[in-house]
């Protein structure tokens, strides 16, 4: 069992963070940066292809991060470019190289990226894509035939507590835990009260545990951008009313205060730095003022 999955099953509060692989064939700046912090967190997210611009392989930079820096890596698959043959070889390509965590997604489509010509595959969804992943840990491919050796993933899947149609999202969020997820990693929240509405609605229904989406504000015009251009994200008026006045580290104080409210409710959040280590360093310093631990011992050596 990868040990994400098993600290969360044991109740511990885990602390996740994404980034993005790098433009190119280079992963020394990408790993200097997550030394930073990867003492002080369960996982590091690896994107695949974000907004479906090309970056080097999520498989490769999760695998390079847990051997040369140490730390457990979650690598994000879409079924944007991959049938269900690559996307099986993909996964046991994985799962041979140690990578034992993954966030299955649809993906962007290849129209909102830099090769706006490309086809996209989409042979599945995200459900079928964790049902991809947990048919393989059961020793079979998905056309039944047996693997000389099954994959052993901890199966994430997204959702978003802000979504609109909150009873529509549970209801495909519950699809994804029937077909074999383990956890759930969310969009940025931002509204406690979203997050309280949120709680009552999945008690009883979610029994796997839920990662809270923490994107520290940069400043007013990205509290702005995000409202009015990124689907799926909610700034409450008087998030954006205080970024507006609030002057320089407004963002990091707001998400301070907002970790304070909504922490003893959760079991975990999942930072979106902006591929900045800085603000990953600011969240994990409020996470210390609350007194809650984070952060694990350093991978063992595969042998």
């Amino acid at each position: 069992m990868a040990r994400l999955l098993n600290r969360l099953r044991q109740r511990h509060f885990a602390v996740t963070v994404e980034i993005d692989p790098p433009k190119g064939a280079s992963v020394t700046k990408t790993l200097e940066k997550v030394r930073r912090f990867a003492d002080r967190v369960d996982a590091v997210n690896v994107a695949d292809c974000p907004m479906a611009n090309v970056r080097m392989s999520p498989i490769t930079l999760a695998h390079l991060l847990q051997r040369d820096v140490q730390v457990e890596a979650i690598f994000h698959l879409t079924c944007r470019d991959r049938n269900v043959i690559g996307l099986q070889a993909e996964l046991l390509g994985a799962a041979g190289l140690g990578v034992r965590n993954i966030l299955a997604l649809r993906g962007d489509p290849p129209t909102r990226g830099d090769h706006p010509g490309a086809t996209g595959v989409f042979e599945c969804d995200a459900v079928g894509l964790i049902k991809v992943a947990d048919t393989l840990n059961r020793g079979q491919t998905v056309a039944g035939g047996k693997l000389d050796w099954g994959t052993d993933f901890a199966i994430g899947c997204a959702a978003n507590p802000t979504a609109k149609d909150l009873e529509l999202e549970i209801s495909r969020l519950e699809e994804k835990q029937a077909a074999g997820a383990h956890f759930v990693q969310t969009q940025p929240v931002y509204d406690p009260d979203l997050v309280e509405r949120w709680l009552a609605k999945i008690d009883g229904r979610i029994r796997i545990p839920v990662l809270y989406g923490i994107l520290p504000l940069k400043n007013y015009e990205f509290a702005v951008h995000l409202n009015e251009n990124v689907p799926g994200i909610v700034v409450p008026d008087r998030v954006v009313e205080r970024m507006r006045t609030g002057g320089e580290g407004e963002g990091l104080r707001q998400t301070a205060q907002f970790l304070r409210e909504i922490a003893p409710l959760i079991q975990g959040i999942h930072i979106f730095p902006m591929n900045s280590s800085e603000r990953v360093l600011g969240v994990l310093a409020a996470l210390d003022e609350l007194g809650l631990p984070h952060g694990s011992l350093p991978l063992a050596k595969e042998a």
